[in-house]
């Protein structure tokens, strides 16, 4: 018999899952729960572990002492990667090759020159610690190909992040002004480094890693996440099948669809149901990232615009039961809380925003940036 669920029993268990650590918590423990946090904003990253429990800074001190590395990871955008881990990630999204698509060389590079970018920067960083302008300053040196300047400068990092998924660099401690990223090599960074895994041994780290947190989820969603789709079909399709016969995962079915669950999953998502719960995340939060903003389930279709904003901006949320009831916003000394007329009314709020409160550390009295916050 295929195990059958409820969408609201999915949203119960995700929610669980993505939210309820048993304390004290770190921020390793909830980026490894999580199957990484998004970093691109850096203090979107803090706060997500610290809604956790983990407490803000845990993300920063995490970095310094080198348990968790970041890098330009899934999506292409900058997360925080557990150490052990994050070779089975990058070596997922290096299988992709994206870099040697076509449409991808006629917009930025070709295959070859990015293929001269990373031996450059593999002997440029090894040992080293360098600022975005150093390293390309030695790419160029190296390669002559003074064509590469202005990809090399941009701040989106196009051209490094196929390095970044190739394993040759990540970001390094900040540069000593402090308002600088600097880029080294893992090998260098990070003892025992190990190289890129063979996609095939890293798919049984990585998708049961995301199921983990997410599931139960296609491989469709999974590869979104990943790579916008970017993987090549056959090859996921296989990784689920193999992950299926070896019975770390099984078939199941969500209000009729065909997903896939870990199985160790099973009993706790038949266990599930909704109990009324509500918070506040972030921007960037990986409950909205996993499953993604075209996810029904997690959002109103018609209310995705207000989610996923210009720019590739996710806003803050409001969540109940594991599904997206609205937005919030820091305003100077209160919280600004849009609420889907749809969704209305929502209890508890007053003490979701007092637990966001407690979590981020913004009191009536404080300073800073998002203090004094009051609904």
């Amino acid at each position: 018999m295929t195990p059958r669920f409820t969408a609201d029993q999915v949203r119960a268990w995700r929610m669980a899952r993505c939210l309820d650590f048993d304390q004290p918590v770190d921020a390793d423990t909830v980026v490894r729960r999580l199957a990484g946090v998004q970093a691109q904003v850096a203090s979107c990253a803090e706060q997500a572990v610290a809604v956790r429990g983990a407490g803000l800074g845990a993300v920063s001190a995490a970095l310094h002492d080198r348990t968790l590395m970041r890098t330009w990871a899934h999506r292409g955008t900058l997360h925080v990667l557990p150490v052990d881990e994050a070779p089975a990630h990058l070596a997922l999204l290096a299988a992709a090759r994206t870099w040697e698509k076509g449409s991808w060389q006629r917009t930025f590079a070709t295959a070859a020159q990015v293929a001269a970018i990373t031996e450059a920067a593999a002997d440029a960083l090894e040992n080293a610690e360098l600022t975005r302008e150093e390293l390309a300053a030695a790419i160029l040196d190296r390669t002559g190909d003074d064509s590469l300047r202005g990809l090399l400068g941009s701040g989106w990092g196009t051209l490094l992040k196929p390095l970044a998924w190739q394993g040759v660099l990540c970001n390094g401690d900040p540069a000593p002004d402090g308002a600088k990223v600097t880029f080294t090599s893992p090998a260098s960074r990070f003892p025992g480094w190990s190289g890129l895994p063979d996609p095939d041994v890293a798919a049984a780290t990585v998708i049961p890693a995301y199921l983990g947190a997410h599931g139960p989820a296609t491989p469709a969603a999974f590869d979104q996440w990943l790579l916008r789709g970017g993987s090549r079909r056959a090859a996921v399709k296989r990784w689920f099948g193999e992950l299926v016969a070896a019975g770390e995962l099984t078939e199941v079915e969500v209000d009729g669809e065909r997903r896939h669950a870990r199985t160790a999953d099973l009993d706790a998502l038949a266990d599930a149901r909704p109990t009324g719960r509500v918070v506040l995340l972030p921007a960037f939060d990986q409950l909205v990232l996993g499953p993604g903003t075209a996810a029904a389930e997690l959002l109103d279709p018609t209310r995705r615009p207000q989610v996923s904003r210009a720019g590739g901006w996710i806003a803050p949320v409001i969540v109940r039961d594991g599904r997206v009831v609205g937005t919030w916003e820091p305003a100077g000394d209160r919280v600004d809380v849009t609420v889907f007329p749809e969704e209305a009314p929502v209890a508890g709020l007053d003490e979701a925003v007092a637990a966001l409160r407690a979590a981020l550390r913004w009191t009536r009295d404080g300073a800073g940036p998002g203090t004094a916050l009051d609904r």
